[in-house]
C-alpha cells in the first residue's frame, strides 16, 4: 500500500489459531507486528443488539440517538415526538460512527476509520441505559383541538344531566298536580256520571206524586181582567157540565164585564163565565162551555179532618200553574177574617178555615187542598203575612207557613146554591153585635145599626131570649172571644142548625138554644 493510506479492518471475529502473527506493513512502509494490530481488535465477535458495552459503538464515542416511544393520549392518538438532533460536537463524526483512538505508532494523520454495524433493530433499538437524565424528549401534550373537543363533550354530558334532572322534578310536579286531580275529580277525559234506568211513572196512589198525578188534570189557572185590574188564580173542576169552584176575591176584577180565561194542565184554554158568587164566604163558581172530558176532583168530608193529618196543596202561585206543595193540617177552627177593601165591610169574609203549613203563596187562591186519598177537603183562601194581616188575594206576600182553607163542607153548600140559584144563604142568629167591644166574647148591641132593634122581632135570638147588652161567651160549649168569631162560628153551619149559646147578663151565666134562620147572602 502506498504510505498514508488507510487500512479498512472489518470489525468481522477471528477465529483463534495457534499460527504465527503475521508483520503488517506500518505506515511510511514499516512493518508493524500484528500484534499491536491485535490490540485494536475487539475481543469479542460484535452483540448482534448493540449493546454496550460489547457490541459497537462503546462507551467511548457519542451514543446513537435514542428513539423514545411516542406519545399516545387517552384517546388512542400516537402523537409522533419530532426528531431530535444527536448530541455531541458539532463537528464530531457521523451518527453510527465514532473515533479510534490513534495508535502509538501510528501517524496523526493517519486515522484508521472501523466500519460500524448498521443500527440495531427490533424492541431494543431505541433503548438508551446511558442516556443522560433531562436529555430525553418530553412528553408532548394532546392535540389542543382534541382537548376542546373533550371539555366541549364533558359540558355537554353535565347539560345534559341538568336538563334530565330539571325534566325529573317537572315531572314530579306534574305527576303530583296530576295525582291530586285524579284523587278530587276521579279521572281525567271524558266525564260519564251514573245514572238510573228509565223507571215506571206509576206511584202509590197515597203519596204526593200519586195524589198530584190524580188530582193535576182537574186544577185549572184562571187569568182574569176588567175594570182596568187583572188577577191570577186557580179553581178544580166540580162536575162534567163545566162548573168551576173558586175563591170570590179571585173573579172580583172582571166585575160584570170582565174576561175569565180557564187554562187547564193540558195546555187548552176556555172561556168562561160567572154562574154565582158570595163575598161573605168567599166562594164564587164559574163554567166553560164546549169541554169534554172533564175530571171532576172528589170532594172529602172536613168534619173528619184531624190535627196533623198530611195535605198536598196544588195552585198557581206568582202564575206558576201546576205547582204542588204539601204539609200538615196545623189547627181547626181557625176564625179567620179577609177583606174589607171596600170599608163597608160587605167584601168581608168570614171564614172558620183550616189552617195548614203547607206553602200557599198568591195565585193559589181558589185552588184545592188534598188529602192523603186525593179528595178535596178545603179551598185554599188566605194566608198570613209577616206583617201580620191576613191577605185574601195574596197580595205580593209570600208563605210564612200559616196558610188557611175554607172547608169543604162550607164550600159544597154554598158552591150547591150558587149553581142552583146563584145566590148562598147565610145563617142567622138575628141580633146586631158591637163591634167595638173591647171585652172577652160577643156583646149584642144596644142600638141596631139600621135603625131597627138590636134583637130582630121574631128572629131566632129574640125566641131564644137573647136581650141587649148581653156577651155571648161559648157556642156549643167552644170558647167566643170577639164578635167576629161568633160570626165565623154562625156561619160555620147550615140554616136550620140549632146553636146552644152560654151568655152572660148582669153577672149571671145563662144558656139559651135557638135553630138559625136564613138570609140571603150578598
Amino acid at each position: 500500500m502506498a504510505p498514508g493510506a488507510a487500512e479498512r479492518v472489518s470489525a468481522a471475529p477471528h477465529p483463534a489459531s495457534d499460527a504465527p502473527t503475521p508483520a503488517v506493513p506500518a505506515p511510511g512502509g514499516e512493518a508493524r507486528p500484528a500484534a499491536s494490530v491485535e490490540a485494536s481488535t475487539p475481543l469479542h465477535e460484535p452483540d448482534p443488539y448493540s449493546t454496550p458495552p460489547y457490541g459497537e459503538p462503546g462507551p467511548w464515542a457519542p451514543a446513537p440517538p435514542v428513539q423514545h416511544p411516542a406519545t399516545t393520549p387517552a384517546h388512542g392518538m400516537a402523537v409522533m415526538a419530532p426528531p431530535t438532533a444527536p448530541e455531541g460536537p458539532p463537528h464530531g463524526p457521523a451518527a453510527g460512527q465514532h473515533r479510534v483512538p490513534a495508535q502509538p505508532d501510528a501517524p496523526a494523520t493517519a486515522p484508521v476509520a472501523l466500519e460500524t454495524a448498521p443500527p440495531a433493530s427490533g424492541p431494543w433499538a431505541r433503548y438508551d441505559p446511558w442516556a443522560v437524565a433531562g436529555t430525553a424528549v418530553p412528553l408532548q401534550q394532546a392535540d389542543p383541538a382534541e382537548w376542546q373537543a373533550d371539555r366541549r363533550r364533558r359540558r355537554r354530558r353535565r347539560a345534559a344531566l341538568g336538563i334530565a334532572l330539571l325534566i325529573a322534578l317537572v315531572s314530579g310536579v306534574a305527576g303530583g298536580v296530576v295525582g291530586v286531580q285524579l284523587e278530587r275529580n276521579g279521572g281525567v277525559g271524558t266525564v260519564e256520571l251514573p245514572q238510573a234506568g228509565v223507571e215506571s211513572a206509576d206511584r202509590d196512589p197515597d203519596s204526593v206524586a200519586g195524589i198530584a198525578a190524580q188530582a193535576l188534570p182537574s186544577v185549572v189557572t184562571l187569568h182574569v181582567s176588567g175594570g182596568g185590574s187583572a188577577g191570577t188564580g186557580t179553581g178544580f173542576v166540580l162536575d162534567q157540565r163545566g162548573h168551576i169552584l173558586t175563591n170570590d176575591h179571585v173573579v172580583g176584577p172582571a166585575g160584570d164585564n170582565g174576561d175569565i180565561t180557564v187554562t187547564f194542565n193540558s195546555g187548552d184554554t176556555a172561556e168562561a163565565t160567572v154562574v154565582g158568587r158570595d163575598s161573605g164566604y168567599d166562594l164564587a163558581v164559574v163554567r166553560v162551555k164546549g169541554v169534554r172530558g172533564l175530571s171532576p176532583l172528589p170532594l172529602g168530608n172536613s168534619d173528619n179532618v184531624q190535627v196533623g193529618d198530611p195535605v198536598v196543596a196544588i195552585g198557581a202561585p206568582f202564575d206558576l200553574a201546576g205547582t204542588v206543595t204539601s204539609g200538615i193540617i196545623s189547627a181547626r177552627e181557625r176564625p179567620i177574617t179577609a177583606g174589607g177593601e171596600k170599608g163597608d165591610g160587605s167584601d168581608v169574609s168570614y171564614v172558620d178555615a183550616l189552617q195548614t203549613d203547607a206553602p200557599i203563596n198568591p195565585g193559589n187562591s181558589g185552588g184545592p187542598l188534598l188529602d192523603t186519598k186525593g179528595r178535596v177537603i178545603g179551598i185554599n183562601s188566605a194566608i198570613r203575612s209577616a206583617d201580620g194581616g191576613l191577605v185574601p188575594d195574596g197580595g205580593q206576600s209570600g208563605s210564612i207557613g200559616l196558610g188557611f182553607a175554607i172547608p169543604i163542607n162550607q164550600g159544597k153548600r154554598v158552591a150547591e146554591e150558587l149553581i142552583n140559584t146563584g145566590k148562598a144563604t147565610h145563617p142567622v142568629i138575628g141580633i146586631t153585635l158591637d163591634m167595638e167591644y173591647s171585652g172577652d166574647g160577643a156583646r149584642v148591641a144596644t142600638e141596631g145599626g139600621d135603625g131597627g132593634p138590636p134583637v130582630s122581632t121574631g128572629g131566632p135570638g129574640a125566641d131564644a131570649g137573647i136581650r141587649p147588652g148581653d156577651v155571648i161567651t161559648e157556642v156549643d160549649g167552644r170558647p167566643v172571644h170577639s164578635g167576629e168569631e161568633l160570626i165565623v162560628k154562625t156561619r160555620a153551619h147550615r140554616p136550620g142548625d140549632r146553636l146552644e149559646l152560654t151568655l152572660e147578663r148582669g153577672g149571671e151565666e145563662r144558656k139559651v138554644s135557638l135553630v138559625l134562620g136564613s138570609s140571603d147572602g150578598g
